[in-house]
């Protein structure tokens, strides 16, 4: 892995991105990474503007990102659309990076369960289609931000220096053991993710883990060494600032 190569990992911004034009002109990453439940509220490379001529912008969904038609036309389909690091391992500056973005539904597969109910989108899409009828919509743009098992099992062949969520791994109270071999298969060092709006301390549980696991809070900012460039808005509110035991087993799907 690159060493010098400085990322910036913003936690979910939920639509609110003032934040995000001074801290990169500040702090002049080589690239950042927005970790999910971005929600633009216009075409994200319009709302980003100058940021793009400054670094390299990617992404990954959160469930929140398929909210609305609107909400998802203004990501998956901007000028940065290429920039989804969902499903892939891409180099960015001499650092691999494996993206798997959105969360696990029960629909589509609780990894609690030792089965799932669809492999893949495109199994999804044709029962939706099926139940709905091509002029009804169903759940299809909701299940555009689910994990299917085929985008697991294609990552789990690749290799990668860092791992981007928005679900967590093992280490929070209502992360997923799965996450963790990802992790591992893929000889990530280090892991970073949105989705639960505050800052934890892994750091009990990176020698059970394999690898150190950082959470970003509610437009929050780390760089690539975890260290906190802005902290999030909700960091250190939550009831429990324990994340989980060791022996944490794989929560009920939310």
């Amino acid at each position: 892995m690159n060493a010098k190569a400085r990322i910036f990992f913003f936690g979910d911004t939920h639509g609110g991105f003032e934040h995000c034009r001074e801290i990169v002109m500040a702090g002049k990453p080589d690239a950042v990474i927005f970790l999910g439940d971005i929600q633009a509220n216009q075409p994200l490379h319009e709302i980003l503007g100058d940021i793009r001529q400054m670094t390299d912008v990617w992404w990954i969904p959160g469930n929140h990102d398929t909210d609305s038609a609107a909400i998802y036309h203004n990501l998956f389909d901007s000028e940065l659309a290429d920039r989804n690091l969902h499903g892939r391992v891409v180099d960015i500056h001499g650092v691999r990076v494996a993206g798997l973005g959105g969360v696990f539904r029960g629909t589509i597969w609780n990894p609690a369960r030792p089965y799932w109910r669809f492999y893949c989108p495109q199994d999804y899409e044709a029962h939706s289609l099926l139940k709905a009828g091509k002029n009804g919509q169903g759940d299809r743009l909701r299940h555009r931000s689910s994990i299917f098992p085929s985008d697991y099992e294609a990552l789990m062949q690749e290799r990668a220096d860092i791992l981007v969520l928005h679900e967590a791994p093992s280490c929070n109270r209502y992360g997923f053991v799965v996450l963790d071999r990802l992790a591992v298969r893929l000889g990530a060092t280090r892991v970073f993710h949105g989705h639960h709006h505050d800052c934890y301390d892994y750091s009990a549980h990176f020698e059970r883990m394999g690898f150190a696991a950082h959470a970003v809070g509610l437009r929050g900012v780390l760089d690539s060494n975890a260290v906190v460039i802005r902290a999030g808005d909700l960091d250190g509110s939550g009831e429990d600032r324990v994340a989980a035991l060791p022996d944490a087993q794989v929560q009920p799907v939310r």
